[in-house]
């Protein structure tokens, strides 16, 4: 898994792309989302259109993020989940966990 920040306004996006399968993904996102969180970004949305599958490790890793923007009073969305991989969010219920949007464009415009 790899993350790129691209600043919108008060919006951090961070491009994900890869697999989200667990290990060191889970130390990449918590240290990502500690320096949004200590940066003041209160806004954030993750772009998954480059992530191919997420395992059940994975989805725990976005729980987790979810958690701790939502602890520092923030909110996080995600957008461009891919078929395969949003499949996955409806089988583990978690479409009425993340808040979900088909593109970018839409993400960043449910914040206004």
């Amino acid at each position: 898994m790899k993350v790129k920040r691209i600043p919108h306004d008060q919006v951090m996006v961070l491009e994900i792309s890869g697999k989200i399968m667990g290990g060191p993904d889970f130390d990449l996102m918590k240290a990502e989302v500690k320096d949004l969180v200590d940066a003041g970004f209160k806004k954030v949305i993750l772009d998954l259109d480059e992530v191919p599958w997420i395992n059940s490790t994975g989805l725990g890793i976005l729980i987790t993020a979810h958690h701790s923007i939502k602890a520092a009073s923030g909110t996080m969305k995600i957008c461009s989940v891919k078929e395969r991989v949003l499949s996955i969010f409806y089988v583990s219920q978690l479409e009425r966990v993340f808040e979900v949007h088909p593109d970018r464009e839409k993400a960043l415009a449910s914040f206004q």
